[in-house]
């Protein structure tokens, strides 16, 4: 069963059309043991997504398999989706990115395309400064309105430094780690397993929050 009807496909072709400068790579890792209730689903959208433009290159691992790749990527679980465009982003999706997600899946696939984001030149020349690694977790679920907002703003820091890794975790998917980071509203953002904040936050305000973490950081 087809999960984007005519009208998404018809749109989404004329978007990439519009706004594709380079190919996109997505590396989705999935778990062929039968554990991982939506991982055959998510791997039907990617397929369907990355049949509308041939600039997205699609490459599938499976999580037991192919471990070296999924290190090499940050991937700890299955379904995970990475996105990269010149080179791979840091930019993680654990869990399928459903409901409001998919806006953001799109987004950064644009973003990746182009190699650059629409974050402003102050803090673009901010997160140029880093050199600490800084770890994003985003808690979000597909009904949430606000959440695509921080995983976008998350997304868009890792492309802009190399020092970001960020991750979209959804939490009703991954319910032990949403209990770990005491989780009850989203979006939550937790950086470096230290800073925390709920809400789809302002630009400046975020920044301010990973920049702290820096300054924290070994």
């Amino acid at each position: 069963m087809a999960i984007l009807n005519d009208g998404d496909i018809n749109v989404l072709k004329e978007t990439f059309r519009k706004e594709f400068v380079g190919d996109v790579s997505i590396i989705y890792f999935t778990d062929s043991s039968g554990a991982c209730e939506y991982c055959k689903a998510n791997l039907n959208m990617l397929n369907e997504l990355a049949a509308i433009d041939d600039r997205i290159k699609l490459t599938v691992y499976d999580i037991n398999k192919n471990s070296r790749e999924a290190k090499l990527l940050g991937v700890d679980a299955a379904p995970s989706t990475v996105i990269g465009g010149k080179r791979m982003y840091g930019m993680i999706y654990k869990g399928i990115p459903a409901g409001h997600e998919f806006a953001s899946l799109v987004g950064d696939i644009i973003d990746a395309s182009k190699n650059g984001t629409e974050l402003s030149d102050k803090t673009k020349a901010t997160l140029k400064g880093l050199n600490k690694h800084i770890d994003i977790k985003v808690f979000v679920t597909p009904t949430c309105p606000w959440c695509p907002r921080a995983v976008r703003t998350a997304h868009q820091f890792a492309i802009e430094s190399k020092f970001i890794s960020s991750s979209m975790i959804e939490a009703s998917e991954f319910s032990e780690l949403a209990s770990k980071y005491s989780v009850m509203g989203v979006p939550k953002i937790v950086i470096n397993d230290k800073y925390s904040f709920e809400g789809a936050q302002p630009e400046d305000t975020f920044l301010s929050y990973v920049m702290a973490s820096a300054e924290d950081a070994a």
